[in-house]
């Protein structure tokens, strides 16, 4: 009776802010609830108890039901129609109900994730790759020399004083860069001579396959997707130290052209496409643009 009184003298504003009654949630709604352990361990439960965590679990238990709703719509056959469609559309890759496009950020690459990523090329297990020029150049740097573990508390200033790069907590050394340099301008020289001589019309997917082919090399994600003839498209493939090294090579063999509009028109696909997009960038969620 006497919280009765006291709600009866309270002002009307606070009674509404805290004794509003709830409106019932959708019948949908799913209730909060982690993995108990006492269950015992199983990694496969916990995953699947990510769904109603919460928080940022829950989004990522949804992006992979939203995956697995790509593989089953890759896997449903083509009709006679749909296939004739793909083939005049001049998609890359074979036709299926789903393409899938996977976009990532050169930091991830720099990272150990480069070797999850090498893994879906190399098993086909995406059809197109969307990156930036880091995402090309660090790939295939690794192959010829490796990144190394630091801290993110290590001072730039004194890392570049003795050539080194940070890259979040990963040491790059300078001398790394200078090995690329010398990999690469036989091969620019190469691209100049056939454009000249064969009329090749070099894109910036057409050059990531060609540097993918020259690096020969498995652990590279660049060589398994010419292998596998998956298009690696880079819109801005001249933004990093590849650019540099373009325009610097341009002073001793000038006349090299890269097509970005014709490398373009590589990503429009006929096909329902699916985007996995790992990080943001310009360039990793340029693969979306030109569907309905």
């Amino acid at each position: 009776r006497s919280g009765s009184l006291e709600a009866e003298c309270a002002p009307a504003a606070a009674l509404h802010a805290v004794l509003k009654r709830s409106a019932p949630l959708p019948a949908q709604t799913l209730p909060v609830r982690g993995y108990d352990f006492a269950d015992g361990p199983d990694p496969g439960a916990v995953l699947r108890s990510f769904l109603t965590t919460g928080f940022q679990a829950t989004n990522f238990a949804r992006a992979v039901a939203e995956i697995r709703r790509m593989i089953a719509a890759k896997m449903e056959p083509l009709s006679a129609a749909e296939r004739s469609r793909a083939e005049l559309g001049g998609a890359a890759g074979a036709a299926s109900g789903c393409t899938i496009f996977l976009g990532f950020t050169s930091n991830l690459i720099s990272s150990g994730v480069r070797e999850s990523i090498r893994f879906l090329v190399q098993h086909r297990m995406v059809d197109v790759v969307v990156t930036t020029a880091g995402g090309v150049e660090e790939d295939l740097i690794k192959c010829l020399a490796p990144t190394y573990v630091g801290d993110f508390s290590l001072r730039g200033r004194e890392l570049r004083q003795n050539g080194i790069n940070r890259i979040g907590n990963l040491l790059v050394p300078n001398d790394n860069y200078c090995k690329f340099e010398d990999w690469l301008m036989p091969i620019l020289d190469q691209m100049v001579e056939e454009q000249e001589t064969e009329g090749v019309r070099w894109t910036p997917s057409r050059m990531i396959a060609r540097l993918g082919k020259e690096i020969n090399n498995p652990e590279s994600v660049c060589y398994w997707a010419q292998k596998n003839n998956i298009p690696v498209l880079s819109p801005a493939l001249t933004d990093g130290s590849l650019g540099d090294m373009i325009f610097f090579h341009s002073y001793k063999h000038p006349g090299l052209v890269l097509d970005i509009v014709e490398g373009e028109l590589r990503g429009h696909h006929k096909d329902p496409p699916g985007l996995v997009s790992v990080w943001g960038h310009p360039d990793t969620s340029w693969g979306v643009l030109g569907f309905p």
